[in-house]
């Protein structure tokens, strides 16, 4: 069976980048042209609770929302309400800790960009999560966690920030591999970084012995370049896919889930 990632014709990146249409609510648009900062909410109903997100598009992709990462934030919040139903019910339940139900969740999100994705994590899974990024997007990173750390409390978890190149050494150590869950959204996208990640993922899911620990990605295919990925990606990990979204915007794809797991 095809799978979208061995699909040949390339998506058009500026469409493709950034839906039109917006997955949060606009609240408003501070500063001038050159600097706008632009503040969204994204209602989340199994907590009937809004997280609100700062992003600065003049900044750059990583200040952002990605579309890979409305589709997890929504994931998230159906496994709260039908975790029976869930695409991630698998995944999540495999992380069960011999029936200690005290254990708390460890989740490591990487390329956070603003947050959302890790934000959501903690306050519909009530667990301690470890949101990373590049150095200079840590800022705006550590802002949107401040801006939601009565509502993650609230619900019983924690969001740490920290940052994290992949492939560096000395940044992974310092990570370290105690988490349960790595979750990640829209990161395959520079195809120089195909291999530091994947060389942070051999680190993570692959090293420290113990329990198998499970990588969820969302993803949405934009190049063909994106296959070679995929390819090297499954030399080290079983790779399957969890969950399709429908197609939007006129594309004839969707945002794919897909569950890395690291090979015996």
């Amino acid at each position: 069976m095809a799978t979208q990632e061995d699909d040949e014709e390339d998506m058009d990146p500026v469409k493709m980048i950034f839906p039109e249409e917006d997955e949060g609510k606009s609240l408003a648009m501070l500063g001038d042209a050159a600097a706008k900062q632009q503040l969204q909410q994204h209602y989340i109903r199994s907590i009937e609770s809004t997280v609100v997100i700062r992003q600065l598009p003049s900044e750059g992709l990583s200040f952002q929302l990605w579309p890979a990462a409305a589709t997890v934030v929504t994931l998230l919040d159906e496994h709260r309400s039908r975790p029976s139903k869930s695409p991630l019910r698998t995944s999540l339940t495999a992380l069960s800790h011999g029936g200690d139900n005290d254990r708390k969740l460890k989740i490591l999100e990487l390329g956070s960009g603003t947050g959302l994705v890790g934000i959501a994590a903690a306050v519909t899974l009530g667990a301690n999560v470890t949101v990373t990024d590049l150095p200079h997007v840590i800022p705006n990173l550590q802002f949107n966690v401040d801006a939601n750390a009565d509502v993650v409390a609230g619900k019983g978890g924690t969001v740490n920030v920290a940052p994290l190149r992949w492939g560096e050494e000395d940044d992974m150590e310092v990570i370290g591999r105690e988490f349960d869950l790595v979750l990640a959204s829209d990161v395959v996208y520079h195809d120089h970084l195909f291999e530091p990640l994947i060389q942070t993922l051999r680190f993570l899911l692959n090293g420290g012995g113990g329990e198998k620990k499970v990588f969820v990605m969302a993803h949405l295919r934009r190049w063909k370049k994106d296959s070679v990925f995929f390819k090297r990606a499954k030399k080290f990990f079983d790779v399957q896919t969890l969950h399709i979204d429908p197609p939007k915007d006129g594309s004839r794809i969707g945002v794919v889930v897909y569950g890395f797991v690291g090979k015996s």
